[in-house]
């Protein structure tokens, strides 16, 4: 019994030492445990105590709040994505033969800072699942979104720790461009209902997403074909993840919106469908609104207003008189 605590411990003190001793002394980094810690208390609430806390409570109102997040989540991707293309000299890495830059251990631990600051924005995007279970969006608690979320703490936590690249700072400049649109979405969303006639544009968003993978798996297969001298395990995770990505994601906006495009064609009513849809999509801020007829709301002094949807409230509300 002795001889299996020590080789337990050895492995764990093993998985203790990562790349660079200095990323080792790092929040979060010291070892395993406390991202695991962390990801396990996420899945926790998020799919168990967060829901049977809030059944038989009211939606919390986290309208500034959700406000405040999502602009300083448009502030924080804005600035990784300029420092990575300033610090990263990535474009040399893309078009020499074998993708290699040469640096010092300072400019290393500069690249590291950086993903260190990538996997930490990772951490403060659970946060978007426990809104979605404070406000009682069940619905958008998906297996996408959660295995989302928990698969890129954990791997760019991993990445940081035991195997930095240069293909990383690739999928962190992209990831952060898309996060920029995303997060932007999300702040105009939580403004309120006013703000709704600037949001016609949110089913290209999961577009945007399907590109990014498609251009991520088109770099890392550049990568291998060219014989990069690059951690080639990292290489072949990053392609299998990517081809779940684009599977999840494809899977999802083929049911969100050809099926809203299959309804709409039936039915001419005015788009509540293809609105309810569009609310679904990308893991949204959004509502599900009630079902319509012509887009239209009885007001309780019997006229009738055109209807907008409240995304702040889960509902559909007149905004104005016919």
């Amino acid at each position: 019994m002795t001889n299996y605590i020590k080789i337990v411990e050895e492995r764990i003190s093993g998985l203790s030492k990562g790349v660079d001793e200095t990323v080792d002394s790092w929040f979060l980094m010291s070892s395993p445990m406390p991202v695991v810690a962390v990801v396990l208390v996420y899945l926790a609430f998020v799919l168990k105590i967060g829901p049977e806390y809030m059944k038989n409570r009211k939606p919390m109102d986290l309208k500034r709040i959700m406000v405040f997040y999502n602009a300083f989540q448009v502030l924080y991707s804005i600035w990784m994505c300029r420092t990575s293309i300033q610090e990263s000299n990535v474009m040399a890495s893309i078009f020499s033969k074998k993708c290699e830059i040469n640096r010092t251990r300072e400019q290393n631990l500069t690249l590291y800072s950086g993903a260190w600051f990538y996997f930490f924005s990772k951490i403060i995007d659970l946060l978007d699942t426990t809104f979605f279970v404070l406000r009682k969006k069940d619905n958008q608690v998906s297996f996408l979104h959660v295995y989302h979320h928990t698969i890129t703490v954990l791997f760019s936590w991993g990445y940081l720790k035991y195997a930095p690249g240069e293909q990383g700072v690739i999928i962190g400049i992209l990831n952060s461009g898309v996060h920029i649109i995303m997060y932007f979405y999300y702040m105009v969303a939580a403004m309120g209902p006013q703000y709704q006639k600037y949001l016609w544009w949110k089913k290209y968003m999961t577009s945007i997403q399907l590109i990014q993978f498609v251009l991520i798996l088109g770099y890392m297969l550049t990568v291998g074909a060219k014989g990069c001298n690059m951690p080639k395990t990292l290489t072949f995770f990053f392609v299998g993840n990517t081809v779940i990505f684009l599977y999840l994601f494809g899977n999802f906006y083929r049911k969100t919106y050809k099926k809203a495009k299959s309804v709409d064609g039936g039915s001419r009513t005015t788009g509540s469908s293809l609105a309810q849809s569009a609310l679904r999509a990308a893991g949204g801020m959004g509502c599900m609104p009630q079902t319509m007829n012509a887009g239209k709301h009885l007001l309780q002094n019997g006229q009738v207003g055109k209807a907008y949807i409240d995304l702040n409230n889960n509902s559909v509300k007149p905004m104005k008189l016919e």
